[in-house]
């Protein structure tokens, strides 16, 4: 839709990236949003199927399949954590079964929580009692040998992520002794150190601030998300024609890396993440949230789009700039320039991407602001199909 993938193309391979960052976003020119086919709602397109036989090494039957289990598992998800209460554990799905799992901490809840159509695991620890242990964790200054750390509800414990080459630096050792101070943690090695990629208003796109190239990620009623790393409030944008698009109103980064962005001068939000033509533009129609296990694809304007899936959730990423809180990492890939662009369950807008490590040829990790605590923190509007 609007111009073609042919001349986007041509736009974002002369694109001047910010150093150490890396944009994922860009404005929608005035077009009217696609019209959705009666069956839009319920079937996935074929191009979709594709980027996740390709992305995720599925068959068009087992693609299918797995999109429909986890638009239950989201739905059962908000029930059995309301039924577990002070029980709950955590949840994740678990792709082979095409379960959604709950832990809980009782015998006594698995029968309550069972009847919403969870699959039911004992753990040693409540989410509670998790997120008290990573409360404790962010208020410790972590060296650069350290990566991140998450609430794991597989392991009921906070994964404490460490570079591999720094793993027994004293710096760190330190860090990790805190750590195991503060509550059940377990130590994981990373292959590299996370940065960010940050180099009408359609998730993907690019947009520019100064020197800087990122991607837009979510039209919200005004304006668009997008990641705080790209730009501080006041910073004028451009769009992908370098046609004056508006504002940043609010931005956060670190501890937080969220931003949103108003839009004029003849510019319009409209309900749309780019499939780059790798699949068909997809209709944003809300924000349910994606369970951990769940697959999840992602819009940028450099490496365009691709699929992985929900590694993590509520992890601090400790960025060379400083850490970020409660953030969801992803096995998608990114690359420089796909800073704040889209990532997207199915229709469901999930969040912004800040930053990770590799890339979209040897692979890597990326993570992602979730969308729902940043128009909430901006009490903004999601612009849905």
């Amino acid at each position: 839709m609007r111009r073609t993938t042919v001349l986007r193309a041509t736009v974002s391979a002369g694109l001047l990236v910010g150093a150490a960052t890396v944009g994922l976003g860009q404005t929608a020119a005035a077009e009217t949003p696609p019209t959705p086919s009666p069956t839009s709602r319920t079937a996935a397109s074929p191009a979709l199927l594709a980027a996740m036989r390709h992305d995720l090494g599925l068959t068009e039957k087992q693609a299918t399949a797995r999109l429909a289990q986890e638009t239950t598992a989201r739905s059962v998800e908000r029930k059995a954590r309301a039924t577990a209460g002070a029980a709950y554990g955590g949840s994740w799905f678990d792709a082979k079964s095409g379960d959604l799992v709950v832990a809980v901490t009782s015998a006594n809840a698995r029968e309550a929580v069972e009847s919403t159509g969870a699959r039911v695991t004992l753990v040693a620890h409540s989410a509670r009692r998790l997120d008290a242990t990573m409360r404790q964790l962010d208020t410790l200054d972590a060296p650069p040998g350290v990566s991140s750390w998450h609430v794991d509800p597989k392991s009921s414990s906070v994964v404490v992520s460490v570079v591999s080459p720094h793993k027994n630096d004293n710096d760190v050792r330190s860090f990790v002794a805190r750590a195991r101070a503060a509550g059940p943690v377990t130590v994981r090695e990373t292959a590299a150190a996370p940065s960010t990629f940050a180099a009408g208003t359609v998730g993907g796109d690019p947009y520019y601030t100064g020197n800087v190239r990122c991607s837009i990620g979510f039209s919200v009623y005004g304006g668009f998300v997008t990641a705080g790393h790209c730009g501080r409030a006041g910073a004028g944008v451009s769009g992908w024609d370098h046609s004056y698009i508006g504002t940043f109103q609010g931005s956060s980064f670190p501890d937080n890396d969220y931003a949103w962005v108003s839009v004029g001068s003849g510019w319009w939000t409209v309900p749309v993440v780019l499939g780059w033509g790798t699949v068909s533009d997809r209709l944003v129609r809300g924000s349910a949230e994606a369970p951990i296990g769940a697959s999840i694809c992602r819009s940028g304007s450099t490496s365009h789009w691709h699929c992985g899936n929900v590694l993590a959730k509520n992890e601090t990423v400790n960025y060379s700039q400083g850490a970020v809180h409660q953030m969801t990492k992803t096995s998608v890939c990114a690359e420089p320039g796909d800073s704040g662009g889209s990532f997207i369950s199915g229709d469901q807008a999930q969040g912004v991407t800040s930053g990770g490590w590799g890339n979209c040829s040897s692979g890597g990790e990326t993570w992602y602001q979730p969308v729902n605590e940043i128009l909430n923190r901006y009490g903004l509007t999601l612009h849905t199909a």
